[in-house]
């Protein structure tokens, strides 16, 4: 009996040798088209347009948010999702050509409203009655402050100062990092698209979203419900075919000087700050997904600064808001598995072509927030994922990894919670707005806070011993913290045209 009972245990034993867990993959299996392959044109136009398509979520967001708080109408918030638009095409092939060169597209970041919102309150403001002479001070008032925070950035990426901070991230800090990059964006997810749930939901079905929008707004399905569902659902209440112009060339300081404001400046700053955190987890996620090698740190620093040449770029012309690395454009790549370069640099082209043609690009910009709303939870999920997928270099049998992950992930939700809820209430009359603005802005970002967290934790406790270092993940992580220790890198991320010698990794 007992002889029987041991062969039975070695029989179990000899099953779990056998059973071999999934082999880590630096590389993602699986991209049909990888950085620096590109699918047959018509295919990748295609592909490009798509991506077009969705930077106009929030390039008619952020405007719809705050143009009219600035006393702007119909044809003010064209010419500003115009503007918005011909930026980032510039700033993405800016981005693909001289930055990180990952197949990331540079759009609107919805971490500045809050301190332009701040602007556009501005005591100094509310003696303007015209509606359209108080839109052309406050816009120039958000222009300075965007020009200020566009060199933080510039300094903290050209500078090497983010390089540094980098190189001490680990797979075990990254997870909660890039995770939270797509996490924290929920709010553009299913309550934007519960707006209008007769048409988000189905768009989040089926995918197929242009055509069932136009249909129900042809079929008089609106005609009789309240004004607010009307605005949501349907494409004619947009504003934009009507005020837009057929040709519009967007230009600098077309409102005029900017004006400057130092304590403005200091919360625009802090977006910036936020906005640099969430670029960087956006381009983990994209070169995941373009199946590139992890970014090197010097490339990340690279990126970051061309990011901020994107948020001087808006600061010039006159958008409401700076530049960050688009979320939702990173989880299209996985959808698709096509994380070509070329696609990417064709849907900038589709942004400066329709930026220009007023009419053709509203039209499509018309689309219900909604609708879009409905593709960002698919995308977000898919960026989210990203990060998760850093989880098979660590060892989660360690109870310091798990504390690490649990304590980030939660504090990653419950402090900008906080903030979201009360921080208003109690505070902004006992403190300057401008400070008020600052803590909000960083407390309030989901990604910034989970990821500081988890790198603080992550660097507290011992990196000596070579068994924390298997735990963390940074035994295999070491050789990708420096550009020239892996010779892929030059592969997906060197310049072109030598001009690597003009900007070197550095």
């Amino acid at each position: 009996m007992a002889q029987s009972e041991s062969n039975g245990d070695n029989k179990k034993c000899q099953q779990a040798k056998e059973v071999q867990t999934h082999p880590v993959k630096e590389q993602l299996p699986g991209v049909q088209y990888c950085i620096n392959s590109a699918p047959p044109w018509p295919e990748a136009v295609a592909l490009g347009f798509q991506h077009y398509i969705l930077t106009l979520g929030m390039t008619v967001l952020i405007p719809t948010i705050i143009v009219p708080q600035m006393g702007g109408g119909n044809a003010e918030k064209a010419n500003m999702i115009q503007s918005l638009l011909f930026v980032s095409g510039l700033s993405t092939l800016l981005q693909s050509w001289f930055g990180t060169r990952l197949p990331t597209v540079v759009v609107g970041s919805y971490s500045y409203i809050i301190p332009t919102i701040s602007i556009v309150q501005a005591s100094r403001y509310s003696a303007y009655t015209d509606p359209y002479e108080r839109f052309t001070v406050t816009i120039r008032g958000i222009q300075g402050a965007l020009i200020i925070s566009s060199c933080f950035q510039m300094i903290m990426g050209f500078f090497g100062f983010w390089r540094n901070a980098t190189r001490f991230f680990s797979p075990l800090s990254l997870v909660p990092y890039v995770t939270f990059t797509g996490l924290g964006l929920y709010r553009l997810g299913f309550p934007m698209m519960a707006k209008c749930i007769e048409i988000g939901l189905p768009a989040l079905i089926v995918m197929v979203f242009i055509s069932l929008a136009k249909v129900l707004t042809s079929s008089t399905a609106y005609n009789h419900t309240p004004e607010s569902t009307q605005t949501s659902c349907r494409t004619d209440r947009a504003g934009l075919i009507s005020g837009a112009p057929w040709v519009y060339l967007p230009y600098p300081f077309q409102w005029g000087s900017p004006t400057f404001n130092s304590g403005e400046a200091f919360a625009m700053m802090a977006a910036s700050f936020v906005s640099l955190f969430e670029s960087t987890g956006t381009f983990y996620a994209a070169a995941r997904y373009g199946s590139a090698t992890p970014v090197p740190p010097s490339i990340i620093s690279r990126g970051t600064g061309w990011m901020g040449v994107a948020t001087f770029l808006n600061g010039m012309f006159g958008s409401v808001t700076g530049s960050t690395a688009s979320v939702e454009n990173a989880g299209l790549l996985a959808l698709t598995r096509v994380g070509s370069r070329r696609v990417i640099q064709i849907s900038a082209g589709f942004m400066i072509f329709f930026s220009v043609f007023g009419k053709f690009g509203a039209l499509f910009a018309s689309v219900p927030l909604p609708i879009i709303a409905a593709l960002y939870c698919v995308f977000f999920g898919y960026v989210s994922s990203a990060g998760l997928g850093f989880l098979q270099f660590c060892n989660l049998n360690n109870f310091r990894t798990k504390f690490v992950l649990g304590f980030s992930f939660f504090l990653g939700i419950s402090i900008p919670q906080y903030f979201s809820e009360y921080y208003h209430v109690k505070h902004e009359s006992t403190s300057p707005r401008w400070l008020n603005d600052i803590v909000t802005v960083l407390c309030m970002s989901h990604t910034t806070v989970a990821a500081l967290v988890a790198f603080i934790l992550d660097l507290t406790l011992s990196r000596e011993d070579d068994a924390t270092k298997n735990d963390s993940g940074l035994q295999w992580w070491e050789k990708f913290t420096l550009y020239n220790a892996d010779v892929r890198n030059n592969e997906f991320y060197a310049l072109p045209c030598r001009l690597d010698e003009l900007f070197p990794a550095l």
